[in-house]
């Protein structure tokens, strides 16, 4: 009996991607917002399709609210790539801003509409219709093929991806995609690490009429240390010979998406005073404030030199009573960009989309870090238009999913060695 081939799949593949842009469709018409819905319909959903497509799988998690499915095709031995996506989305927010039905999953003549599209049922329905295509072809996988779909990212991730795997779910993995948005002449092989740091400034309280004479103003003591929080911003990442051409990539297409002199963000900490609290009422002198900073942290720098800088600020400042709470989240983390799950998704794009794909990282951060933390080598690619994603009027373009799937199903041949 003849092996199938990576042509027939493909030819099966290419007759049904009509079904690929209805199942993007069928998960959009079901709401599952976060932290505000349900996610058990969602869940339900992926279940029962797996289960129409004789792929067995499993309801897994730490938490009820926010379950998990697991399910893996091909034998134990051999290459072991893993599919991940989450199908939580962020509340569709002010329905008065939309120009449709957020949870329609219209279908246009190029576009699918509503919450979710980009970021990522697309990106799901994808790695969903490539495990559907390739258990259905009969193709003889040289290893095998594991899902991971969680319920859990928009608030964090700690019952989905990271509870996976903490949990065992990731052990023994070669490489893994995870279908988050990206151009489509994008793969996001690297991230930014994270640190949450808060700046606490003590005063003294006194009556608001004699402000200026009396008491010491908390919040007038941190407005100067804040005034020095640029000096984050200088701390530059270190990176190896084999990242520089990455490096290189990702300054081209942040000044591409965010405009001209933002590619600085990617080898630079970056420090966001997002949130100020203080003072009680306003003929009170405040006796404390504190401001909580967002710092994304490049490739190369740990909380050491983040320390030593927020100590460097505040001596600056010249003032006193002000210290500071750090919550160190993760490290910048890359994948190197010769492993196979970047040159396989990489020929496949640029062969689909006719143009240049550019391996490059990404200034945010996301799910890939926990596979990364494991050494697994883990890419991001995704169908998507970036205008809507965490905003009104998401949607995204038909033929990005088709190809996105295309791409899947091709580069999964490969690493599987289906000829």
């Amino acid at each position: 009996m003849c092996e199938v081939t990576k042509k027939q799949v493909m030819e099966l593949a290419q007759g049904k991607l009509d079904e690929l842009v209805q199942l993007v469709s069928d998960l959009i018409q079901i709401p599952s917002e976060n932290p505000i819905g349900s996610q058990r319909e969602v869940i339900d959903f992926v279940k029962k399709y797996l289960a129409e497509s004789q792929i067995p799988c499993e309801e897994v998690g730490g938490n009820p609210d926010f379950p998990c499915v697991v399910a893996k095709i091909g034998q134990e031995d051999g290459f072991s790539v893993i599919l991940n996506g989450h199908v939580d989305v962020v509340p569709a927010g002010d329905r008065e801003q939309w120009e449709f039905d957020p949870f329609s999953g219209e279908i246009t003549e190029k576009e699918i509409l509503g919450r979710g599209t980009s970021d990522m049922k697309a990106g799901v329905a994808g790695i969903l219709f490539a495990m559907r295509m390739l258990t259905e072809s009969g193709a003889k996988l040289n290893g095998n093929i594991r899902l991971h779909i969680v319920s859990d990212e928009e608030s964090g991730g700690e019952y989905g991806t990271k509870w996976l795997s903490e949990n065992g779910y990731a052990e023994n993995a070669d490489a893994c995609l995870v279908a988050e948005p990206t151009s489509h002449n994008t793969i996001e092989i690297g991230q930014k690490g994270k640190v949450e740091l808060i700046f606490k400034s003590h005063g003294v309280s006194a009556h608001g009429s004699l402000a200026g004479y009396k008491g010491e103003n908390a919040i007038l003591k941190l407005m100067k240390v804040l005034e020095h929080v640029d000096m984050f911003r200088q701390i530059e990442g270190r990176y190896s010979g084999s990242q520089i051409k990455a490096l290189e990539n990702s300054k081209i297409i942040a000044n591409q998406k965010n405009g001209a002199g933002t590619g600085e963000v990617i080898d630079h900490v970056s420090a966001n005073v997002g949130m100020i609290t203080g003072g009680v009422r306003p003929n009170m002198v405040p006796d404390y404030c504190e401001a909580t900073l967002d710092l994304r942290l490049p490739i190369g720098v740990g909380p050491e030199e983040i320390e030593e800088c927020a100590k460097a600020i505040i001596d600056k400042s010249g003032v006193s009573g002000v210290e500071y709470d750090m919550d160190f989240q993760a490290y910048g983390n890359a994948t190197d960009i010769n492993a196979p799950i970047v040159e396989a998704i990489k020929k496949h794009a640029e062969n689909l989309w006719k143009t240049e794909v550019l391996p490059a990282y990404q200034w945010a951060s996301s799910d890939a870090r926990e596979y990364r933390l494991k050494g697994i080598p883990t890419i991001q690619y995704g169908p998507s238009n970036t205008v809507g994603i965490h905003s009104y009027n998401e949607t995204v373009d038909i033929e990005d999913v088709k190809n996105a799937g295309q791409i899947y199903i091709r580069s999964l041949c490969d690493l599987m060695g289906i000829k």
